[in-house]
């Protein structure tokens, strides 16, 4: 299956299925004799595993990853980092109802239009359970960028109408200290009431994810066809029921006036500014990095829906299994490892390039 790679430099190859033997993944790129503290990648796992909180899938997986090369003596070598996280907790029957039906706005048509034989279990590849890969791969670029003085902090600024206001005192300590890893314990609080009733209703609900990168030098981006703000979207909307990707101002630019909107330049090359969203031209201008992710409410939902099989014959589904009710909350790990992997690997295509 083609499209399992991201990245020039710094590249990520995932493999596995939802409910195969195991996932993992292939991490090339990485320079060596860097020292990799594999608890804080464990750490950043965790933060993405189910089973962790009462507003998420209860699928219970330890995912505890499992290095196989590139690692010597805590250091990497150079060599290209192998890696799989095995399947603990698959209960493949709670699928077979739907072996031959497709969900509703789910990927299991296009699947198997696609490839004519699809993993219906769990759905298979198009599972997010593939994005605990990304989640390891994300950690150990985060760990380089560290040394650089590069940070990425994402975090829950919307569920369904419940957002995060500009008179709302934001605090990022606060990410971890509630299971919707919303900022303001506060506005946390209704979110999780909010995402518990649709779960009590056999629903879903999608969220926003807000992301910030800060410490990016300029001149990351490779205009025109890859700017940086191209890439990163490519990056984010590869995750699963990502709907929309904007950076700075983004939508809300189109009420603005050019002269309310532009960035005004200071002495010290900074922007009075931000609207640009740090980037500008496709290419990081120094200032801090920020987007917003919008998700949508997860497809399988524990109700009846309208539906076809493979034959053409209409049908009825209903989802069984477990299921996240949103998956704004799981997803925040997921987005900070996106970020990590484009800016790692721009930063080193940026390094590779010779100036005259």
């Amino acid at each position: 299956m083609a499209g399992s790679s991201i990245g020039q430099l710094f590249r990520v190859t995932t493999f596995g299925e939802s409910h195969g033997v195991a996932i993992g993944g292939v991490i090339d790129g990485v320079p060596s004799d860097f020292e990799l503290d594999l608890n804080e990648v464990q750490k950043e796992l965790d933060r993405r595993k189910p089973g962790q909180s009462a507003i998420v899938t209860q699928r219970k997986e330890s995912d505890k990853v499992q290095f196989l090369s590139g690692i010597f003596e805590g250091k990497t070598t150079g060599a290209p980092i192998g890696f799989m996280i095995p399947n603990d907790d698959q209960r493949s029957g709670d699928y077979s109802h739907i072996k031959d039906s497709f969900r509703p706005s789910h990927a299991d048509f296009t699947y198997e239009v696609k490839y004519g034989h699809r993993d219906y279990r769990g759905g298979g590849r198009s599972s997010a359970r593939e994005t605990a890969s990304r989640v390891v791969a994300g950690a150990i670029a985060k760990q380089l960028l560290s040394k650089l003085g590069i940070s990425i902090v994402a975090y829950v600024d919307q569920v369904g109408s419940i957002k995060l206001s500009d008179k709302d005192i934001i605090n990022f300590e606060m990410i971890e200290e509630n299971p919707v890893r919303c900022p303001n314990n506060e506005v946390a609080s209704k979110m999780e009431e909010l995402i518990r009733e649709v779960r009590k209703d056999g629903d879903t609900i999608g969220g926003c994810i807000k992301c910030e990168i800060i410490g990016v030098p300029v001149g990351l981006g490779e205009p025109v066809f890859d700017r940086l703000n191209a890439e990163l979207g490519k990056a984010i909307l590869s995750i699963n029921a990502v709907k929309a990707v904007e950076f700075g101002s983004g939508f809300s630019s189109v009420e603005m006036r050019g002269s309310e909107h532009n960035d005004s330049f200071l002495k010290d090359k900074s922007t009075s500014t931000n609207y640009s969203g740090g980037i500008q031209g496709g290419i990081s201008n120094g200032m801090p990095i920020n987007f917003r992710v919008a998700f949508k409410p997860v497809a399988t939902i524990v109700q009846d829906q309208d539906s076809i099989d493979k034959f053409g014959n209409e049908v009825t589904v209903s989802g069984k299994g477990r299921h996240d009710p949103c998956v704004v909350p799981r997803a925040v790990p997921i987005v900070e490892a996106m970020s990590a992997i484009t800016i790692l690997d721009y930063y080193l295509i940026n390094r590779s390039r010779v100036n005259y």
